[in-house]
């Protein structure tokens, strides 16, 4: 089986890392075996796909997590991408009963016209499954202030687990959702100190990682409090108090996930020059 491999096109979150683009706010692609998926395509979706020699025209999927603009904004324009520019319906789309019908939160992010194309919707409620080319992906529970908010878990069979948090804040039960994940993908946007309801702190990272026990987890969705603070020194916190491998993503970061998972950023081409970035 062929590894599965995580492009961080973007690892910012939040109204002014969005506005301000102190970290992009592009979302995950995922690829594998006959996989081409794209998690939460916020802005700067397609232009940074392109600029990573990701043809947003070979995807598959396209996963939404809520309806908050730094997650949706290039959703329809991948669709369109994703459907050959609307004229072959194909490709999945998944995403939050919000993003695809509102709720008291929010307004439908995706048209109803772009809801047409895909050859599969799913409304991403959680603990439901579906399948994406050969990969498993549950439905995870997040709690938000889009009430409808969900995370994601990717069961690659061999390889074991992956997951992401999405946004979220800590809630007594979530890391029975992550149990046996090997790669745990948190949404962290504040640091230490510093608490915003809906979201998760540096603290509550260590408590789910803590439950969890990944073999390595990455922070990412970074507020520009997080930013200004310093992710990777947050990081370093989080590994000292939990023993467990932590890394602050970083714009354009590559975590190859096999039998071993392996970071790569650009410029780095030893070990010892990739962890100076962490």
């Amino acid at each position: 089986m062929s590894l599965y491999e995580l492009i961080l096109l973007g690892t910012g979150g939040g109204r002014f890392t969005t506005i301000t683009q102190r970290r992009r706010t592009a979302g995950i692609r995922i690829l594998g075996d006959g996989l081409n998926l794209h998690l939460d395509p916020g802005p700067g979706a397609l232009v940074y796909s392109i600029s990573e020699g990701l043809d947003p025209q070979k995807l598959d999927a396209i996963i939404v997590s809520h309806s908050h603009p730094d997650h949706y904004t290039d959703a329809e324009v991948l669709i369109e991408a994703m459907t050959r520019g609307m004229a072959k319906k194909r490709g999945t789309l998944v995403a939050s009963k919000s993003v695809l019908r509102g709720n008291s939160a929010c307004e439908p992010s995706i048209s109803k016209y772009h809801q047409q194309m895909p050859e599969k919707v799913v409304e991403a409620t959680p603990k439901i499954k579906f399948q994406v080319a050969n990969i498993n992906i549950s439905v995870t529970e997040a709690r938000h202030t889009d009430p409808d908010t969900v995370g994601f878990r990717f069961e690659t069979g061999e390889f074991g687990d992956f997951a992401y948090t999405s946004d979220t804040e800590y809630f007594e039960g979530i890391g029975k959702y992550y149990e046996g994940v090997r790669l745990l993908m948190l949404c962290v946007m504040r640091p230490a100190g510093k608490p915003w309801k809906g979201h998760m702190t540096t603290e509550d990272a260590v408590k789910i990682i803590e439950e969890v026990r990944p073999d390595q987890a990455v922070l990412t969705h970074l507020g520009m409090q997080m930013i200004f603070q310093g992710p990777a020194k947050e990081a370093k916190l989080i590994e000292k108090k939990t023993g467990v491998a932590t890394v602050a993503a970083l714009d354009g970061m590559r975590i190859s996930f096999g039998e071993t998972i392996k970071m790569q950023v650009k410029g780095a081409k030893t070990q010892q020059e990739l962890n100076q970035f962490f």
